[in-house]
């Protein structure tokens, strides 16, 4: 096996970490929320926190990875994430009222800004180590990491809380990062050329015309540059639109089970598993078939076609999920509708490298930042309504984000910049 795939794995591990500490705040807050006397809405400024450092950090995370390198960027951001994630479970021992709930926001604020560059910088590694054509499948794959990570917690974490209780259920999680931390830290490199093991085979199978390599600085022209590009920043607002749905599903599927379709919190736990799992499905299907689509018809018009067809399908299951009689119809119709969307990950974040080439790093961040204002977005939207009673009307907003997040892609163009960079290249020459 080529040696890019190691590294791959790795970052897989990475994300399915990132999403099992994430989610366990959205299960474990059934629990919290009696034994801490917090209310729907606080459990709702908590995500928000993580969301607020995750956002933040996404383009300055980009661009200090850029500068870094990702062998190092991975090991300080990993660490720091591990200590916030204890910190929740272990607050509530030394600190009551007030300053607890600080605590909690504090170490989800820390948590968030850890993981915020975790993507960025793959997305950098993933242009550094693999050929242009493999880019939608490997992002599909670490997205399909992602939700299995998400697929995983609620069973996880609903069963331990069960046995154990939230705290330990929280804190005996945290335990798998250590060992990919130390892995990482022995076996990762930032390019193929700096890791002993990679061939003259291996490197040979690379792009041939290859743009200078990810961990070299960005200036801050390069930073303008790609903050007015204008399909830097079509992509971006489509992403933001979509990820009002990606959040709506990923972070609220668990209370609206049990909430809304009343059923236990054993086995509510159980089916919110089963949307992120399609989901992960979803993320490895959309990757592969984007490959090929983008061999096949070029990235201009093969990466725009699976977001076209797809997001608009979401919007549609997203109604049937809220207006279907039966309990279990609406977990499949949110199962299908997650699907839809997580088949898109591999357009975006391919669409992102093509336009930002070397930089990916930092324009991974930009897209990134978008897509996490979504979340900022949908989070107190969902925490008003759901405290309201109201999941409909947070459903079909979501229907309406999913139409404008399509409507975006028919002015994407990722192509763009390789014709750009040919055609100056061709002046260059002629005018030498």
């Amino acid at each position: 096996m080529r040696v890019r795939w190691n590294i791959f794995l790795y970052l897989f591990g990475f994300g399915f970490v990132a999403y099992l500490q994430q989610r366990g705040l959205t299960v474990a807050s059934y629990d919290m929320m009696p034994h801490l006397h917090l209310s729907q809405m606080e459990i709702g400024w908590l995500l928000q926190a993580m969301l607020l450092g995750y956002t933040a950090l996404q383009f300055p995370g980009g661009v200090i990875g850029q500068r870094v390198g990702a062998r190092s960027m991975f090991v300080i951001i990993s660490l720091i994430a591990f200590v916030a994630t204890l910190g929740t479970p272990l607050a509530p021992v030394f600190l009551t009222g007030t300053a607890l709930f600080a605590a909690l926001l504090t170490a989800q604020l820390l948590l968030g800004a850890a993981q915020g560059p975790i993507f960025p910088v793959s997305a950098g590694v993933f242009e550094a180590w693999f050929p242009s054509r493999q880019w939608p499948l490997v992002q599909g794959l670490q997205s399909m990491g992602l939700q299995l990570g998400a697929a995983l917690t609620p069973p996880l974490i609903a069963s331990l809380m069960v046995s154990f209780g939230w705290q330990r259920a929280l804190a005996w999680s945290t335990l798998p990062a250590l060992a990919l931390i130390v892995g990482w830290a022995w076996y990762g490199r930032n390019t193929p050329e700096q890791h002993p093991r990679v061939s003259a085979a291996e490197l040979a199978e690379l792009d041939a015309q290859r743009a200078p390599r990810t961990d070299q600085a960005i200036s801050w022209r390069g930073v303008w540059d790609l903050m007015r590009n204008r399909d830097v920043l079509a992509l971006t607002a489509s992403y933001v639109c979509m990820n009002y749905v990606f959040y709506l599903l990923a972070n609220w599927s668990f209370l609206y089970l049990v909430q809304e379709r009343h059923f236990t919190r054993l086995e509510g736990g159980w089916l919110a598993s089963t949307p992120p799992l399609a989901a992960a499905i979803g993320a490895g299907v959309g990757g592969q078939l984007a490959s090929m689509l983008g061999e096949r018809y070029g990235v201009r018009i093969g990466l725009r076609l699976i977001p076209l067809a797809t997001l608009p399908l979401a919007g549609v299951l997203q109604f049937a999920a809220v207006d279907a009689a039966n309990a279990y119809l609406a977990v499949l119709a949110l199962a299908l509708c997650f699907a839809a969307v997580e088949m898109n990950e591999g357009p975006y974040w391919a669409a992102i490298m093509h336009v930002g080439g070397a930089d990916s790093m930092a324009a991974s961040g930009i897209l990134n930042t978008g897509g996490n204002l979504g979340g900022l977005i949908c989070t107190p939207i969902v925490a008003y309504l759901s405290g309201h009673h109201a999941w409909t009307l947070a459903f079909l907003i979501g229907m309406a984000f999913a139409a404008v997040s399509a409507a975006l892609w028919l002015i994407v163009d990722p192509s763009r910049a390789a014709r750009i960079d040919t055609a100056s290249s061709s002046a260059l020459a002629a005018s030498g």
